[in-house]
């Protein structure tokens, strides 16, 4: 269970998700200061802004630190750019295949982890040269795939070489232990740091997350091919109600233009877009990222040994 920390620098196997909008140089920072490894969230920035929060990060922590970068963003080919010029740590990406990028950035020196959905992508991109791979099941919160953790993470195990992050559907140290039988080394967590107290939202999204129950979530854009799992509200409902009618890609886009800003930095939890995992009916209140993590990791040990004597004995 160290193999990850000793990968990447930290005192807990955990990788913060990317979050655009969220994952601030001072969220990364404190999320590294804390002994995870922090991320910083490219895919609501721009290229300028990218690499300022890079600069701003160093001066917030000494720690590991790496940065998302979002493929679908305009800008990503500057992106990674920047990332390899800035000598960053550790680079994950999504939404896309990094592949051409990947030899630039270990030439930088950084630790690459691309977030996969399905095997396939898992393959390429260790014959691309990546680390590790985050292999993210449908429960996540944000862009997600088909395939459910715990189909997933055992079958990109079995097909690579090279380490395995597991994401989506982890929140406490029943679903971190389960992650570890699965074949990861660790995991990425996001929704579960939504309601600590260095997040950064609004503090109407905390409590709409924690007012979620285990149904909470809904997945829009599933139709269009652009599937994102957000929290149930009054936007939600609406697109996937146009959505089933058949309504243009156009009018679809009105429903979420700004929509996560408009939850992030204002609190609109009607009309904004809360992003948030399957896991949200799980969380009950704000912490500190520490308790949060030390719950998470702690607890492992613990969960193993009443299993040891419940099933094994």
């Amino acid at each position: 269970m160290t193999r990850l920390n000793e990968l990447l620098g930290t005192e807990f196997p955990i990788v913060q998700g990317g979050m655009a909008n969220i994952a601030t140089a001072e969220f990364a920072a404190a999320v590294s200061n804390t002994g995870a490894l922090g991320l910083i969230g490219g895919g609501g920035m721009d290229a300028a802004g990218f690499r300022e929060s890079i600069r701003r990060c160093r001066t917030l922590t000494d720690r590991p630190f790496g940065v998302n970068i979002m493929l679908m963003h305009p800008q990503a080919e500057e992106m990674a750019d920047i990332a390899a010029e800035e000598r960053v740590a550790v680079i994950t990406t999504g939404a896309g295949n990094p592949a051409r990028f990947i030899p630039r950035w270990k030439e930088s020196g950084a630790k690459v982890f691309p977030v996969v959905a399905a095997v396939a992508l898992a393959r390429l991109v260790e014959r691309a040269g990546a680390d590790g791979v985050i292999a993210e099941g449908t429960e996540s919160g944000g862009h997600v795939g088909e395939l459910t953790t715990m189909a997933l993470v055992p079958q990109v195990c079995d097909a690579v070489g090279i380490p395995v992050v597991a994401a989506g559907g982890i929140a406490d140290a029943r679903q971190l232990l389960a992650a570890y039988a699965l074949g990861a080394c660790g995991a990425q967590v996001g929704t579960c740091l939504l309601v600590s107290e260095e997040c950064p939202i609004h503090p109407n999204y905390k409590e709409a997350v924690l007012k979620a129950k285990d149904s909470g979530t809904v997945v829009t854009g599933r139709i269009g091919g652009t599937p994102v799992r957000i929290l149930k509200n009054a936007m939600a409902r609406a697109y996937v109600a146009r959505e089933r009618e058949g309504a243009a890609k156009m009018e679809l886009e009105q429903f979420t233009l700004g929509s996560l800003r408009r939850a992030v930095f204002e609190g609109d939890v009607k009309n904004g877009s809360l992003m948030a995992g399957q896991v949200s009916g799980m969380l009950r209140e704000i912490r500190p990222l520490r308790a949060i993590l030390e719950e998470l990791c702690g607890g492992c040990g613990a969960h193993l040994r009443e299993l040891e004597q419940e099933v094994f004995s």
